[in-house]
């Protein structure tokens, strides 16, 4: 279940606070496939108060949650945030050695 101080601010930055309890739900789903998107790409630190990790999920969730004519440009901006986490210093465990 997405954070419900993520959750919040995801449906704010949607333009939709008042949400249906379904719609609500299906929210929460996308937020947490974004964060496990974002871990599987190899970002190890998905911190939901980072406010990088914070914009990729909001685009993420914007990119899926009722896709409009802006699809691709959305979809290519949370890609273009995802490379940028996934060789960020402080977002992989990828330059640490043992």
């Amino acid at each position: 279940m997405a954070d419900n101080d993520l959750l919040y601010r995801v449906k704010h930055a949607m333009r939709r606070p008042n949400m249906t309890e379904d719609m609500e739900q299906e929210l929460s789903d996308l937020v947490d496939a974004a964060l496990a998107e974002l871990k599987a790409a190899g970002v190890s630190n998905v911190d939901t108060q980072d406010p990088l990790i914070r914009r990729a999920v909001i685009t993420y969730c914007r990119t899926n949650f009722w896709p409009g004519d802006d699809y691709d440009k959305l979809k290519a901006s949370y890609d273009e945030q995802k490379a940028q986490l996934m060789t960020a210093t402080g977002y992989t465990d990828w330059g640490q050695t043992l």
